[in-house]
């Protein structure tokens, strides 16, 4: 029987566990929280799970040696801890976080002890690069290259769970997702190089109308450039990769993040407010008439969409925070965490969205949309989770059964990979529906 180890157990690895424990493996989920893992395997009788934390290699470097093939769910900090492992005992390994340097650094040496290193699997990194590349390899095929391409895509609560301002909540790794609100944003569009600074990330979303949900705005998802090499289109006019979100969250967080709310700067906050709080981010005197005077800072209406929101939060409120050293991000974090947890039988959502626009050596044009939407419960398996745990689950199971060749440090872009795996996800009813033939008016305005 091959054996999996899976480090982590956070809000979006269990599908990959049932997943592997139904096709026949040994499955250890090693994770901080042991109680977590045990909720995972459910008293499966090739279920084990362990308590274990990030700092222990010794424990980390034999449970490597023991298994088959690793799947990292940690953060991708730890994820070139865990590669060297791998590499030193010969054993494959699977990710779904974005490859950082120095993953790329070890491709040789994986080469050399034989083994892959998946990365990049999941959702968005991973449906998104494998639905691309399908496409990709197809016109190319024909002849035709690629003028532009925009690949958007958002883990949402479903339309009918948007009862907040920010008509957002979170069904996996709320920290990340406020913290990546601090990224900056690099695209090309009609040729032009675009940078975004960090400040500006919410200012200029543009709205695309998404079948079945509505108006969705995007905003840019870091930085686009290198996708131009890996998906093999230096011919490109347009190369935009972009985050989906329901209105209101990018005004929200533009004034948000124009008030300080989400920096890394430590201070004293022992006895404060949180109406201190905002005082002390706006340099306010004091906190009387708190919302006037953020109002005033911003330059924008007392009653504007996104003053509602942040007074939603109770970050107008005269509660003492009961905090000391922190810092602003950690204190607004856990204040939207508390109050936009999506709830179990509340619904998530996943959608994504490919836009091509392609020319043909005859000189026709086309636009071509590829697009994915999927739902799912807290009670059951998250949209969100499905989309990322599943792609991870079946690239380890076709390692496992051999039939993946490639070595060294990999994304999904080769066919060998993606199709085998997009084929498979369809049998799960995660699809991307495509469509041919499309008139110039279709592409992104």
């Amino acid at each position: 029987m091959k054996k999996v180890l899976i480090l982590g157990a956070g809000m979006v690895v269990k599908p990959i566990v049932t997943y592997l424990l139904e096709k026949g493996f040994q499955v250890t989920v090693a994770t901080r929280t042991k109680s977590k893992a045990d909720a995972m395997i459910s008293g499966h009788k090739n279920g084990v799970a362990l308590a274990w934390t990030v700092d222990d290699e010794t424990t980390l470097d034999k449970l490597v040696e023991k298994h088959d093939l690793t799947v990292s769910l940690l953060p991708y900090a730890y994820h070139v801890m865990v590669a060297k492992k791998c590499i030193a005992h010969k054993k494959n390994m699977v990710t779904t976080s974005y490859v950082k340097p120095e993953m790329n650094a070890l491709d040789q040496q994986a080469k050399d002890a034989g083994i892959l290193i998946l990365n990049e699997v999941g959702l968005d990194p991973g449906i998104d690069h494998m639905s691309a590349m399908r496409i990709i390899h197809n016109v190319h095929d024909k002849g035709g290259k690629v003028i532009e391409f925009y690949s958007l895509c958002g883990a949402l609560p479903a339309p009918e769970a948007c009862d907040n301002p920010f008509r957002y909540k979170f069904s996996w790794s709320p920290k990340g997702v406020v913290m990546a609100s601090n990224n900056d944003g690099k695209f090309l569009r009609h040729k032009k190089e675009i940078y975004v600074k960090p400040i500006d990330l919410f200012k200029t979303p543009f709205k695309v109308d998404f079948p079945d949900v509505g108006l969705l705005e995007v905003y840019p998802n870091r930085d686009s450039y290198p996708y131009i090499d890996l998906y093999g289109i230096p011919e490109t006019d347009t190369m935009f990769r972009g985050t989906f979100r329901h209105k209101g969250w990018c005004e929200s967080l533009d004034a948000m993040k124009r008030l300080h709310l989400i920096t890394n700067d430590k201070r004293d906050f022992s006895g404060k407010s949180y109406a201190d709080f905002i005082a002390m981010m706006i340099g306010a005197d004091n906190s009387d008439n708190i919302k006037q005077k953020t109002a005033d800072y911003l330059g924008i209406p007392v009653d504007s969409y996104a003053l509602q929101s942040i007074e939603w939060l109770g970050l107008f409120s005269n509660e003492n925070m009961g905090r000391k050293e922190d810092t602003p991000f950690e204190i607004t974090s856990d204040v939207m965490i508390e109050k936009m947890i999506l709830d179990p039988n509340e619904r998530d959502m996943v959608a994504m969205q490919h836009t091509f626009l392609v020319e043909y050596p005859d000189g026709k044009r086309e636009v071509i949309k590829s697009r994915m939407l999927d739902f799912g419960t807290m009670a059951t398996d998250t949209a969100i989770a499905r989309t990322v745990a599943l792609p991870a689950a079946v690239s380890a199971e076709m390692i496992l059964h051999g039939k993946i060749d490639a070595k060294g440090v990999h994304i999904p872009v080769i066919p060998e990979i993606y199709n085998p795996v997009l084929d498979r996800l369809e049998d799960m009813n995660i699809k991307m529906i495509e469509e041919y033939g499309l008139p110039e008016s279709e592409n992104i305005k």
